[in-house]
């Protein structure tokens, strides 16, 4: 059976009720599939004129639906009189009947009323009727498309106007009243993509407890040559700070084999040989975890290669965004985390710590050019199954 390329679309009242990370969460971990993409969009006018268009006439749709879902893109998801745009996450998955089962995820609208809370419309959307029948309230949650003829269509239109409104929303979002407005980049780390589960969207709903603006998203696999630049200044901190283990531990060996202590030359000799090694061992093992491939194997071109892992990167923004997600992200040693942290619910040890924080704003902007949020992936997926 062929893979088929799904998406999903979050609104913008269930972003900006902070409930993004308990929709990913029930996707990945319900429907098994492989997120491949996001992208924050601020869609212009003319996106949500023709892509409200695009779903009035669409024959899948129930007639009644088919009124209600236009009118509420209308109505939501275009500008405000000021130009103001509204946050909009497009999530792309890919898999073995990925359109149903992302369709089986969401549920219907009336699942919103009844006791079908298992779907994500039961648990956070809204469809609510009167006594004469009358549709008094509608919140879809999330949209999505009900066939792969409707995923080709829709997609098209995103991915036409992804470049022009999609990215990082910086310069449309307004964050009025915050003095220290910063931005600041989070990693949801690749092992919490080894298997199908909740765990990014867990992070996520942490992370929404400091009240910053979600502005920026990426599906990224990290490669050799960012990796090198991203924990590039982390290379020489390893070799100093980890050195002095490595020639303890070597020269408590080589005494256990040899029968004698060390004398001072060879504990110089294996501070300038061991210790940077066994630094630079530590690093490239940084580098393997986030991006599955062994540098010293690697060489000219390979080093510019996707990586084999996947990572989430998220730009947050608002008031003293570093210092409150860092706070909330917990220390590099889970050990030594407070609970409730990322790092001491979710995290395994000093490299494996489920997430990183940039450490400054300064930091910030520095990874996020490396990691390359900006960047346009909703192209690159449409073309390979729909050009």
């Amino acid at each position: 059976m062929s893979k088929e390329l799904g998406y999903v679309l979050i609104t913008p009242y269930t972003l900006h009720k902070s409930r993004t990370g308990g929709v990913l969460g029930r996707l990945l971990s319900t429907t098994g599939l492989d997120l491949v993409a996001a992208r924050m969009f601020g869609p212009s006018a003319e996106l949500v004129t023709r892509y409200a268009e695009i779903i009035r006439h669409d024959k899948d749709i129930w007639p009644e639906i088919r009124e209600l879902l236009s009118e509420y893109i209308d109505r939501e998801l275009a500008p405000d009189a000021d130009g103001q745009c509204h946050r909009v996450l497009l999530l792309l998955f890919e898999g073995e009947n990925a359109v149903r089962k992302l369709r089986d995820a969401v549920g219907g609208f009336e699942d919103s009323v009844e006791s079908a809370y298992n779907t994500i419309r039961g648990t956070y959307g809204d469809y609510i009727k009167a006594h004469d029948g009358s549709v008094t309230y509608f919140e879809p949650a999330v949209l999505v498309g009900p066939s792969v003829e409707a995923v080709k269509e829709v997609l098209g239109l995103w991915a036409e106007f992804s470049e022009a409104d999609g990215g990082i929303l910086e310069h449309t979002i307004l964050l009025a009243g915050e003095e220290d407005v910063q931005k600041t980049l989070v990693i949801i780390k690749p092992d919490n993509f080894t298997f199908a589960s909740s765990r990014p969207g867990n992070i996520m709903d942490l992370f929404s407890r400091s009240g910053l603006r979600l502005i920026g998203t990426k599906l990224h696999r990290m490669s050799l040559a960012e990796a090198l630049e991203f924990y590039g200044p982390v290379q020489p901190v390893l070799r100093d700070k980890l050195g002095g283990i490595a020639v303890k531990r070597g020269c408590k060996a080589l005494e256990k084999e040899f029968g004698f202590g060390m004398p001072d030359n060879v504990k110089q000799s294996l501070a300038e040989t061991l210790g940077p090694a066994y630094g630079d061992y530590q690093f490239y093992g940084i580098m393997n975890f986030m991006t599955g491939h062994w540098a010293p194997d690697a060489s000219g071109d390979d080093t510019l290669l996707e990586g084999n892992v996947r990572c989430l990167a998220l730009i947050y923004a608002g008031e003293n965004a570093v210092e409150k997600i860092r706070a909330i992200l917990g220390p590099t040693d889970p050990s030594k985390a407070l609970p409730g942290s990322v790092r001491k619910e979710y995290g395994t040890d000093i490299m494996v710590n489920a997430a990183h924080a940039s450490d400054s704003p300064e930091n910030a902007q520095r990874e996020i050019g490396i990691v390359k949020v900006d960047e346009d992936r909703i192209n690159h997926w449409y073309n390979q199954y729909f050009a």
